[in-house]
């Protein structure tokens, strides 16, 4: 039975592990400049807050989901068993990856039984060859951080005389939909909407002193890299002391750098992991000197001639006006920038959706990435999701073919990954015009 905790927020949390080993030491100090610690400061979870003097309770997620996440990753860190980590490729994703890993080293858990798991190229988590490649690692606990979700079986089976490997799903994008025997922490259905890096540090903070200290900075790049948040008020973790130390440029950098190699053709998520997880400060992963930096310098230049190449394909729009479609042919990940930066820019009285195809990115399929334009996010209240869905809906059968990779993410930014036929037949629905009916002028009965 699956653990639905944005449904039923109630759990029964089994007794927590009391006791923890020392922490263990997640970095070498020889490969980042070690940045002095806070020994005063003290910090508390939000899971009760308040904005605006009116207490929110259950967030960033569920009470009960947090506190029986907590006890997941303390009884995995006793059992010092194989733990499989996978963080999704972004910012988000990996920074949220990180506060785990580093939050597993502090309760005890030897870093020999660590293991990180990259989603391959125009794969995701859900699909059964990524399954076999995560089942190979005869891990007995999973964590899965950033990668949404989906209604299924276990989602890293285990061995042939062996039960599903006990899974933990960190996320915050939209879903109804959760895996089976899967302890689901989501925080997809409690405004405002934490970011995943978020949802793990608050998650995480309780559990040991240096959490803060180590993790801020993380929660901070996942933050902006998913929402660019340039106002941050409660119920948003406490990152006063946080915005005192690093400077948002410094961040914004920091951004920019870590979610460049997950977009070239190449696919290069490794190299912005080790840069997150062996840096102490933005800086380690800005520096020119550091270790991973050139190769993330490279991968940003990279993608961004493909944008300037791609960025200016000529558009086409819906029949009923409300969609911009931008069409391009490219191995790089740049679909999704480019729909951002034409969803600030479009304007159109009618116009609520920027639409960019990539034909390129994986053969015989395509991925799209949709954007809310500034106008309509001003104007209206646009769901992408059951825009798409609704779409679809108009041809019987299309939107069961195109299946579960269809109209993922989140409600202002979605996307997915389908066959380029069943794409084609999308947009013909798309494009197809409403019948206009002009009513008529009573008869006029001459005498």
């Amino acid at each position: 039975m699956s653990r639905n905790f944005t449904k039923h927020h109630e759990l029964l949390v089994r007794k927590a592990f009391t006791t923890i080993k020392p922490p263990s030491v997640f970095f070498s100090t020889s490969r980042v400049a070690v940045m002095p610690p806070r020994t005063q400061e003290v910090r508390t979870t939000s899971s009760v807050v308040t904005m605006n003097d009116t207490p929110l309770k259950n967030w960033p997620a569920p009470t009960a989901a947090l506190e029986a996440a907590r006890v997941f990753l303390k009884e995995c860190a006793a059992a010092q068993q194989t733990t499989l980590l996978v963080p999704d490729k972004d910012a988000d994703g990996l920074s949220g990856g990180c506060i785990i890993w580093r939050t597993l080293l502090l309760l005890g858990l030897e870093k020999k039984h660590l293991r990180v798991h990259f989603v391959a190229k125009g794969s995701n988590v859900h699909d059964p060859e990524e399954k076999l490649r995560m089942k190979a690692y005869n891990a007995k606990y999973a964590i899965i951080v950033d990668q949404g979700s989906q209604e299924g079986p276990p989602l890293v089976p285990g061995n042939d005389t062996d039960e599903a490997v006990k899974t933990l799903l960190i996320d915050h994008h939209e879903s109804d939909e959760f895996l089976e025997d899967a302890l689901v922490l989501s925080a997809c259905k409690h405004k405002p909407v934490a970011t995943s890096a978020m949802l793990a540090y608050e998650l995480c903070l309780p559990l040991h002193k240096e959490v803060a200290d180590q993790c801020d900075y993380l929660c901070a790049i996942g933050t902006v890299g998913d929402l660019a948040a340039s106002l941050w008020e409660p119920p948003f973790s406490d990152m006063e002391l946080c915005f005192k130390r690093y400077t948002k440029k410094s961040i914004n950098d920091a951004v920019s750098l870590v979610n460049a190699p997950r977009r070239t053709a190449l696919f290069d998520v490794e190299s912005a992991w080790k840069a997150v997880v062996f840096s102490r400060c933005p800086a380690n992963i800005i520096a020119t000197d550091s270790q991973y930096t050139p190769r993330l310098l490279a991968a940003r230049a990279e993608v961004s001639a493909e944008v300037a190449r791609c960025a200016r394909m000529p558009l086409t729009f819906s029949g009923d006006g409300k969609v911009a479609l931008v069409r391009i042919s490219s191995r790089a990940q740049v679909h999704n920038v480019i729909a951002t930066r034409w969803a600030g820019t479009l304007k159109s009285p009618r116009l609520q959706v920027v639409m960019v195809a990539n034909t390129g990115y994986m053969p015989g399929i395509v991925h799209f990435s949709c954007r809310v334009t500034r106008q309509a996010r001003a104007t209206a209240d646009v769901n992408i999701i059951d825009m798409l869905k609704s779409y679809a809906d108009k041809k019987p059968g299309l939107r069961e073919k195109m299946g579960s990779n269809f109209a993922r993410g989140h409600k202002q930014a979605s996307g997915g990954k389908v066959k380029a036929e069943d794409f084609k037949s999308l947009w013909n629905v798309m494009a197809q015009r409403e019948p206009v009916t002009v009513p008529s002028e009573p008869r006029k009965w001459v005498k």
